[in-house]
């Protein structure tokens, strides 16, 4: 704590100057200094509403303050409202580093002369930001790219930061009436694995990369090529990107670019990475994508991105469906299946509770409804029930208002749920019933002929040691024999349902044609129809036993 005091005072003087005082004074280790900056004669600017001040008091405390102001504003279900809009403003722009600083960097990096990679190099930096700034370059190919340079000693600098991030979120967590509910430690956890995983270059490059192959040949998005015989965890190398920049609406115009389409082809492209592929480009802000002249995206910085589980993307298909159908029990049913939250909470009330966040959204017309919003306010009310936080979800609800307010600064008419429903129907389609059944048989099927070899020696050691275990269970309760009886009827029962799920699995790879039952031959009717028996004797087994 001693180490840390003149940074902690330093913080508690810029709050105060900024009017933070409430800040200042909910931490007691800032108390008795909060009235001694109070009588330092300067202009506060106490006619800002808070959020703006807090803002502007991150972007003097320095770049690492406001990387943590922008992580907190990702997180709407936790954050006044006022303040998270705000905090949405930072603007990650720092002075750069001088050129000849980079160049030492890179040549430490690859051990060698920046000549013998590089033609050229801008020493000018285009872009600088706090953890790293970009220069352009042309490799001896030709090829045109841009070089991304960590700052000097920036995990130094990041690491102390860090630790006394800790320290004020420790004070919060003991001394701020709201700090068990925001859980301060939380945020300041993430946000140090957030600005880890941003320092390491090859990260982004793998992410870049896998993002490419993703989308290789799409009309809809372009993503750069990594170079990644120039690229290292210092260093990061990459196809230089031509286009309009996407907030340049003007341009975009002028170009002849049809709007309304570019605007749904965003909300296309994010659909299509969060529930396709589950990988998701999660810092789409204005700054991060250009348009093509025939209004293709192309997307750069790829150091935030998001992953969603199958289970994910199945239960956040259903909220959005039920929720624009407005069937609320079936969106509390659905969070409830998901482990979202706990599984004894009261379906009832937690119904009632979503329907009361969601009915005055249908009072607006459909093109003005935010999925975003909806989802931040959804989730507000699931932590009320004891939803503990889901990383992956909020960053989707961050990309998701993204997406949303870049859609309709280009197209205002924009009507999401016209691009989303269709695609969204389509999803749950393909992931339930007998399409999704054959396609997870047969991706399933080299697994199951992995273990079917182990089946019989597995079931003979649960005879042997049943046979071996008879003196013993002789000698028990009524409770033990009963339990002896239900091992072995569980062991018949596997070696009927296995049987039974062979001759299905068999049946259905001697289908030709997955679109048509009618295409089956009759070996293959045989082997449905023995799988179809084989399970029902299994079931009547146990119908059986409940008789008795």
């Amino acid at each position: 704590m001693t180490k840390n005091l003149f940074h902690l005072l330093k913080i508690a003087r810029v709050l105060t100057r900024h009017g933070l005082d409430e800040f200042v004074s909910a931490l007691h280790l800032f108390r008795p200094y909060a009235v001694l900056f109070k009588l330092i004669p300067v202009r506060r600017q106490h006619e800002l509403p808070r959020g703006e001040r807090l803002r502007m008091a991150l972007e003097e405390l320095g770049p690492v303050f406001v990387k943590f102001g922008q992580v907190l504003s990702t997180r709407p279900d936790l954050l006044p409202a006022d303040i998270a809009q705000s905090l949405v403003k930072l603007q990650d722009q720092v002075p750069p580093f001088p050129g000849d600083e980079a160049v030492k960097i890179i040549e430490a990096a690859y051990g060698d002369k920046l000549e013998n990679h590089f033609t050229t190099f801008e020493k000018e930096s285009t872009a600088s930001a706090s953890v790293a700034q970009v220069h352009y370059a042309q490799l001896h190919d030709g090829s045109d790219v841009v070089v991304k340079v960590l700052r000097p000693d920036v995990e130094s600098i990041i690491e102390k930061d860090l630790e006394l991030l800790y320290v004020l979120a420790d004070l919060a967590d003991r001394y701020w009436s709201q700090g068990k509910r925001l859980k301060p430690r939380e945020i300041v956890s993430d946000y140090d694995k957030t600005i880890h995983d941003e320092l390491d270059m090859m990260r982004e490059a793998a992410s870049a990369s896998q993002l490419k192959a993703n989308f290789e040949n799409s009309d809809l998005i372009y993503i750069p090529q990594v170079y990644w015989q120039h690229t290292n965890r210092n260093v990061l190398v990459m196809e230089r990107i031509h286009g309009i920049p996407i907030r340049d609406v003007a341009r975009l115009k002028a170009a002849g670019i049809d709007m309304k389409k570019l605007a749904h082809a965003g909300v296309e492209i994010f659909f299509t990475q969060a529930f396709r592929d589950g990988f998701f480009h999660a810092d789409m802000h204005p700054g991060n994508i250009f348009v093509s002249e025939d209004g293709q995206y192309r997307a750069v910085d790829f150091g935030i991105m998001g992953t969603l589980s199958t289970a994910d993307k199945r239960y956040l298909a259903e909220n959005l469906l039920a929720f624009f159908n407005r069937d609320y029990h079936r969106v509390a049913d659905a969070h409830i299946r998901a482990g979202w939250v706990p599984p004894g909470t009261n379906t009832e009330d937690f119904e009632g509770a979503i329907r009361t966040v969601c009915e005055p959204i249908f009072s607006r017309p459909i093109s003005e409804i935010s999925f975003g919003v909806f989802l931040v306010d959804l989730f507000r009310v699931a932590r009320r029930f004891n939803m503990p936080v889901q990383p992956q979800l909020v960053l989707l609800q961050k990309t998701l208002l993204n997406i949303e307010g870049l859609g309709r600064q280009l197209y205002p008419q924009l009507d999401l749920w016209e691009t989303a429903k269709p695609f969204l129907e389509k999803w749950t389609n393909e992931q339930i019933g007998p399409r999704a059944a054959i396609r997870t048989i047969k991706r399933e099927l080299p697994n199951l002929f992995t273990l079917a070899p182990e089946l019989p020696g597995l079931a003979h050691q649960l005879m042997h040691r049943l046979k071996n275990d008879e003196m013993i269970i002789r000698t028990q309760d009524r409770e033990v024999e009963k339990l002896k009886n239900q091992i072995a009827y569980q062991h018949n029962k596997t070696i009927k349902t296995v049987f039974g799920v062979g001759l299905l699995i068999a049946a259905f790879i001697a289908l030709p044609d997955p679109q048509r039952l009618s295409s089956m031959p009759l070996i293959g009717w045989l082997a449905f129809a023995g799988g179809m028996l084989m399970l029902l004797l299994a079931n009547m087994s146990k119908l059986d036993r409940r008789n008795n």
